[in-house]
C-alpha cells in the first residue's frame, strides 16, 4: 500500500515549489484581469495583452517558458513584463518557505493560502494604487476559518473561543485604520490647483489596458482611481474661463465632475455618452486620500490572522518600511506609495519576530 512520506521529507519541498509556480502562472492572470474587471475564465487560456492571440499549453510552462522566449510573446514579439517571471518564483518559494517554517501541515497550507494572495495584493496595489475588495474579502475568509481550525495558535483551545479572537482582530484593525482615514480625509481631503494664466484641461480615454481613465491638466495626469474613492467625491473646475462639450463650446459657470457624471451649472451629462470634455481654467479642485479603503480592509484581515494585540506592531513596522522606501528610492514627498505591500511587510515582520519584539517592547514598561 502506498504511503506517503512524513511531512519533514524533501519530497514536499519539490511539491510544494513546482505547485507553486504553477498557482503562481494562475496568480498573473488574476493580477492582470480581476483589477480590469476581466474574468478569470473567459477565455480560459491566457493571452498576449498586446496581440490578444491565445498561449498554447506548450508555451505556457511556468518560468521555463519565459525564459526561453527570453521575455516575449511568441507571435508579436512585443515584451511580456518580467513580473510574470518573479510572481511565478516567489509563489513557488513562498510556499518552499512555509513547508520548511511551520511543523503542521494545516497551518503551512494556511500560510501558504495568505502568502499567494499578498504577492496578488502586493503586484496590484503597486502597479494600480489599489486593492480589489475581492481579495481581502478571501483572504478574511481563510483568516477566520484559520482562526476556527487552529485556536491553539492563540494560545485557545475551543474553535468558537479561535474564531472570536479572530473576529475580534478583524473588527479592531477595520475600526483603527478606518478612523486614520477619517481623520486624513477632514485633514486633507481635497488638493487645489491654482494658476496664474489660464491652463488647458481635459478628460482622456485610456489608450491600453494598462492605463485608466484620467484627468488630466496642464502637466498633470491623474488617474481615475485616485479622484473617486466614494460617490460623494466631486472634481471642481471653479475657474473656467473655455469649455468643450464633444468638441463644440459651451458657457458654464461652474463645472463638477462625478465619477459617472458630469454637471454644468444644472444639467447633467453621463461620461459614458460624452465623446470629448475639455476646457481652459484657472482653478480647480480634486478630492484627495492619504490612504484608501483597501489598506482599511487589509489591516483587518492581518488582524484576523494574527489577532488584535500584533496590531500596533505591525502598524508601526508598516511606516518604518515605508519611510526607508522612500528614502531608499529617493522619492518625492509628492509620490503616492502604495501602502498595501508595507502592511503586508508588517505582517511578516510579526509572524516571524512579533512575539520577541513585543515583549522586549513591554519590558520597557515593566522594568
Amino acid at each position: 500500500m502506498f504511503e506517503l512520506p512524513p511531512w519533514e521529507s524533501p519530497f514536499y519541498a519539490v511539491a510544494t515549489f513546482l505547485f507553486g509556480i504553477c498557482i503562481g502562472s494562475f496568480l498573473n492572470v488574476v493580477i492582470y484581469r480581476i483589477p480590469r474587471g476581466l474574468s478569470v475564465n473567459k477565455p480560459k487560456r491566457s493571452y498576449c495583452p498586446t496581440c490578444k492571440k491565445e498561449i498554447p499549453i506548450s508555451r505556457n510552462i511556468p518560468l521555463f517558458t519565459w525564459l526561453v522566449q527570453k521575455g516575449r510573446c511568441a507571435e508579436c514579439k512585443c515584451s511580456i513584463p518580467s513580473r510574470y517571471f518573479w510572481i511565478e518564483l516567489l509563489t513557488g518559494l513562498l510556499w518552499v518557505a512555509c513547508w520548511y517554517y511551520f511543523n503542521s501541515p494545516l497551518e503551512a497550507v494556511f500560510y501558504m493560502l495568505l502568502g499567494a494572495l499578498a504577492l496578488v495584493i502586493c503586484a496590484v496595489d503597486i502597479e494600480l494604487m489599489l486593492i480589489p475588495r475581492a481579495f481581502t474579502i478571501l483572504a478574511a475568509v481563510i483568516a477566520l476559518t484559520g482562526g476556527a481550525l487552529m485556536p491553539e495558535r492563540f494560545g485557545l483551545l475551543t474553535w468558537k473561543e479561535g474564531l472570536g479572537y479572530s473576529a475580534f482582530g478583524l473588527a479592531i484593525g477595520w475600526a483603527a485604520l478606518w478612523l486614520v482615514v477619517l481623520l486624513g480625509k477632514a485633514m486633507f481631503g481635497k488638493r487645489s490647483f491654482t494658476f496664474e494664466n489660464t491652463t488647458e484641461w481635459s478628460l482622456r480615454e485610456p489608450t491600453n489596458d494598462d492605463e485608466e481613465f484620467s484627468f488630466v491638466i496642464g502637466d498633470e495626469t491623474i488617474p481615475w482611481s485616485d479622484v473617486f474613492y466614494r460617490k460623494t467625491d466631486k472634481l471642481v473646475i471653479d475657474g473656467l474661463t473655455h469649455l468643450n462639450v464633444d468638441g463644440a463650446p459651451r458657457s458654464a459657470k461652474l463645472l463638477e465632475i462625478r465619477a459617472q457624471y458630469v454637471l454644468l451649472d444644472s444639467e447633467r451629462l453621463d461620461i459614458e455618452e460624452l465623446k470629448s470634455l475639455d476646457g481652459k481654467t484657472t482653478s480647480a479642485t480634486i478630492p484627495r486620500e492619504a490612504m484608501g479603503m483597501g489598506d482599511v480592509d487589509l489591516l483587518a484581515v492581518l488582524g484576523a490572522v494574527f489577532g488584535a494585540p500584533s496590531l500596533l506592531l505591525i502598524v508601526l513596522f508598516s511606516c518604518i518600511f515605508t519611510i526607508l522606501i522612500a528614502v531608499l528610492g529617493r522619492l518625492g514627498l509628492g509620490k503616492m506609495i502604495p501602502f498595501g505591500p508595507a502592511l503586508i511587510a508588517g505582517g511578516v515582520f510579526w509572524l516571524l519576530y512579533g512575539e520577541k519584539a513585543w515583549n522586549w517592547y513591554m519590558s520597557l514598561f515593566l522594568s
